[in-house]
């Protein structure tokens, strides 16, 4: 099971970032998948999840309405789309499938200015 995350960078306050994540080792069409941030000196949390065929999806209530998440199954790849951009988004942003929770990528870094 290998997650590579990538699309992260400096962006200033109110801009937009796309997140990919390229998933492998599992068949990806048969489970959910989440993504999780983690900012400095704060725990790891849940940003976003999405069901195995896109049908539904969850959100922290820190960020509904401007993040999106969505899935390619044919390229198995989860994405993350991210608008109006605040400084308290800043943190390293990792994507996992649930089933195994203890697989994790290398995540990739969102830096907000203010």
């Amino acid at each position: 099971v290998q997650f590579v995350e990538s699309g992260g960078g400096l962006v200033q306050a109110g801009g937009s970032l796309r997140l990919s994540c390229a998933a492998s080792g599992f068949t990806f069409s048969s489970y959910g998948m989440s993504w999780y941030r983690q900012a400095p000196g704060k725990e790891r949390e849940l940003v976003a999840h999405i069901t195995s065929a896109g049908g539904n999806t969850n959100y922290a209530d820190s960020v509904k309405s401007r993040f999106t998440i969505s899935r390619d199954n044919a390229k198995k790849t989860v994405y993350l789309q991210m608008n109006s951009l605040k400084p308290e988004d800043t943190a390293v942003y990792y994507c996992k499938a649930p089933r195994w929770p203890d697989y994790w990528g290398q995540g990739t870094q969102v830096t907000v200015s203010s």
